[in-house]
């Protein structure tokens, strides 16, 4: 899913109802912020073999999943950022083994976009942005 696309969901979940600032749009503004430290970190990933897929968690609550490099408290930005990867979302059965194969399928070229999974207070989900050009 592109990042778009569950802002879009997320709107019109709302059927006109209390139409509220969804969260989802300080999280593109933080990401348009944080772009070159993910694709950094990504980069690092990627070279040392860690993983061929890398994971950013993007939460405002801490999550204990991955490791915090980008903290809303100290950078001043609405949303902290963790690092993970498949492996870590396999082992702790975050991904199903039945839909690794899915899941790398649908897996975007990690040197053009950043795979998320933003966790909202009404669930989470996986999203695909692009880093800046």
């Amino acid at each position: 899913m592109d990042f778009q696309d569950l802002l879009a969901a997320q709107a019109a979940g709302n059927n006109g109802e209390n139409k509220t600032k969804s969260p989802l749009l300080s999280l593109k503004q933080d990401l348009e912020f944080y772009s070159e430290s993910i694709k950094e970190v990504s980069g690092e990933m990627l070279a040392e073999e860690y993983t061929s897929f890398p994971i950013f968690i993007a939460s405002q609550q801490e999550v204990n999943v991955g490791e915090k490099i980008l903290d809303q408290a100290e950078l001043g930005t609405a949303w902290t950022i963790y690092a993970s990867s498949l492996e870590e979302f396999l082992d702790r059965g975050l991904i199903k083994d039945d839909r690794k194969d899915f899941f790398i399928k649908k897996y975007k070229d990690p040197n053009k976009f950043m795979c998320l999974f933003v966790v909202v207070p009404e669930g989470a989900n996986y999203v695909f942005h692009p880093f800046k050009a």
